[in-house]
C-alpha cells in the first residue's frame, strides 16, 4: 500500500498526439514516468497511474503543465485537483538548473515540470476554479473578439484591393460607421464589383440594394448620393484587368460576409450566457460596460473570488498597473508588457466608451492629461481606477456608484481599505 504521508507531484509535457509523465516525491526522486497517447484511452492510463500513487478524490495529486486548455487539461481539472498550467518560458529556465549542456527532450520536461511544484509550488498559480457558466462565457467571449479581429482584417484587404481600382466605393463608404463591414456596402460592392458597373446602377437599383441590405429609412436620399458617388470622373483600370480585380473583390466580399456573421451570431450567444451570471448585473451597472464587452471582461476575469488576493493582483493581471524596474541607482516605471491582451484590450475600450456614460470618468481622464499623460496612458489609468473599484464591488456584491466612485480626491481617506470602503455603494444597491 501506498504511504499517505509521501508527496508526490505529477509534471505532463503536454503535446499534440502524445503526452510524456512524471511522477516525482518531495526528495526529487522519480517515481514513475510514462507516454500516453491523447485519448481516452490515454486519460485513463494517466489516471491510473495516478491512483497507483496515492492520488484519490479527497488528496487530489497537483499537476504541472505547460498549458491551460485541451481535453486533457478538462479531464484533470474534474473534481478538486490543482492544475498549474506553467508558462513555457518560465519552464524553459528551470530547465537550466538541471543542466548547462542546453539538451532537452519531452521525458525531461516532464520531469522538470514536476520539480517546479516541487520546489515553487507556492510561486505559482493554479487555474482558478471557475464555474461551468463562466467557462462557457470565455468560449463565447473570446471566439467573438477573435472573429471581430479577423473580420477587420478581412475589411482592410478589401480596402487595400479597392484602393487599387475602385476609389469610388472608398468614399462612398469608408467614411461611415462600420466602414466596409457595413451591410449595405457588401450588398452593393457585391450587386457592383467594378466601376463601370457601379456608374451604370439606376436610382430603383440603389433603392432595392440598400433595403436588402436592411436599412429601412433614408433610402432615397442615399440612393442618389452613391448615384452621384458613383457616376464622378476617376482614373480606371484597363477594362479586363478591372474585371479580373472585380472577380477578386467577390472572392473577398464572400469572406467578409462569412465574417461579419460569425460576429454578430458569437455576440447573440455570448450576450445571451452573460445574462445568466450573477455577475452581470454587478458589471453592466459600470459606465461603459454594454453586455458584449461586459461578457469579454468577465470571461478573463472569471468568477473564482479566490483567483486575485486583492485589486492590485486584478491591475497586474490586466496591465493597467504600471511595473518598476529598479537596480543600483537606476530606476524605471513603466507600463506593462507581459499582461492579458485580451483583457486589456476590452479595458480600453471600456475606458473610452464610460469618458461620455460617466461625468466623474470624463473629469479624471482629462485631469490625468492635464497632468502631462498621454491619450492611452490617461485611459490606462482611468482603466487602472475602475478595475479596483469593480473588484471591490464583486467582492461585496454591491453596484457602481457614480459619487463614491469619483468622490474628490480630498474627501477620500488615504489608507487604501478605508478608501475602498468609501467607493462602496448604499445597501439599498445590493444586488439580489
Amino acid at each position: 500500500m501506498w504511504e499517505d504521508s509521501l508527496t508526490v507531484f505529477c509534471g505532463i509535457d503536454w503535446a499534440e498526439r502524445h503526452h510524456d509523465v512524471a511522477l516525482v516525491d518531495d526528495a526529487g526522486t522519480l517515481l514513475a514516468k510514462a507516454r500516453i497517447a491523447d485519448d481516452v484511452a490515454g486519460y485513463h492510463k494517466l489516471l491510473d497511474l495516478l491512483a497507483e500513487h496515492g492520488d484519490s478524490p479527497d488528496d487530489p495529486m497537483p499537476v504541472a503543465i505547460e498549458t491551460s486548455h485541451g481535453l486533457l487539461v478538462a479531464s484533470l481539472r474534474t473534481g478538486s485537483r490543482r492544475v498549474f498550467a506553467i508558462n513555457p518560458l518560465a519552464a524553459a529556465r528551470y530547465r537550466d538548473r538541471h543542466g548547462v549542456s542546453r539538451k532537452k527532450s519531452d521525458p525531461g520536461d516532464a520531469l522538470v515540470l514536476a520539480n517546479i511544484l516541487r520546489t515553487d509550488m507556492h510561486a505559482h498559480r493554479p487555474l482558478p476554479a471557475d464555474s461551468e457558466l463562466a467557462q462557457t462565457i470565455t468560449v463565447l467571449a473570446r471566439a467573438q473578439q477573435d472573429a471581430v479581429w479577423t473580420r477587420q482584417q478581412v475589411a482592410n484587404q478589401v480596402r487595400s484591393l479597392l484602393r487599387e481600382y475602385y476609389p469610388a466605393a472608398l468614399l462612398a463608404f469608408q467614411g461611415k460607421q462600420g466602414g466596409l463591414t457595413r451591410a449595405d456596402a457588401r450588398v452593393i460592392l457585391t450587386l457592383a464589383p467594378t466601376p463601370a458597373k457601379a456608374a451604370k446602377l439606376t436610382l430603383a437599383q440603389l433603392r432595392a440594394a440598400l433595403k436588402r441590405s436592411g436599412r429601412l429609412r433614408g433610402c432615397d436620399a442615399e440612393a442618389e448620393r452613391l448615384r452621384d458617388v458613383f457616376r464622378a470622373e476617376y482614373a480606371h483600370q484597363l477594362p479586363g484587368v478591372e474585371n479580373a480585380f472585380g472577380h477578386q473583390l467577390l472572392a473577398l466580399i464572400k469572406q467578409l460576409d462569412a465574417t461579419c456573421q460569425a460576429a454578430d451570431d458569437l455576440a447573440e450567444a455570448a450576450t445571451a450566457a452573460f445574462h445568466q451570471h450573477a455577475d452581470s448585473e454587478i458589471l453592466l451597472s459600470f459606465p461603459g460596460l454594454g453586455p458584449m464587452l461586459g461578457a469579454r471582461v468577465l470571461a478573463e476575469l472569471g468568477d473564482d473570488r479566490a483567483r486575485f488576493a486583492d485589486a492590485r493582483a486584478l491591475k497586474s493581471y490586466a496591465g493597467s498597473a504600471p511595473i518598476t524596474r529598479a537596480s543600483g541607482k537606476k530606476r524605471f516605471v513603466g507600463r506593462r508588457f507581459v499582461k492579458n491582451n485580451r483583457l486589456i484590450n476590452a479595458g480600453f475600450l471600456w475606458a473610452f466608451a464610460a469618458l461620455t456614460a460617466s461625468p466623474g470618468a470624463n473629469a479624471h481622464y482629462r485631469r490625468r492629461r492635464e497632468h502631462g499623460d498621454w491619450h492611452a496612458a490617461a485611459q490606462r489609468h482611468l482603466l487602472n481606477r475602475f478595475l479596483g473599484q469593480l473588484h471591490h464591488c464583486l467582492k461585496a456584491r454591491q453596484f457602481f456608484d457614480e459619487q463614491h466612485a469619483f468622490a474628490p480626491s480630498s474627501k477620500l481617506p488615504r489608507d487604501p481599505e478605508a478608501q475602498a470602503a468609501a467607493m462602496s455603494v448604499h445597501p439599498s444597491r445590493v444586488p439580489a
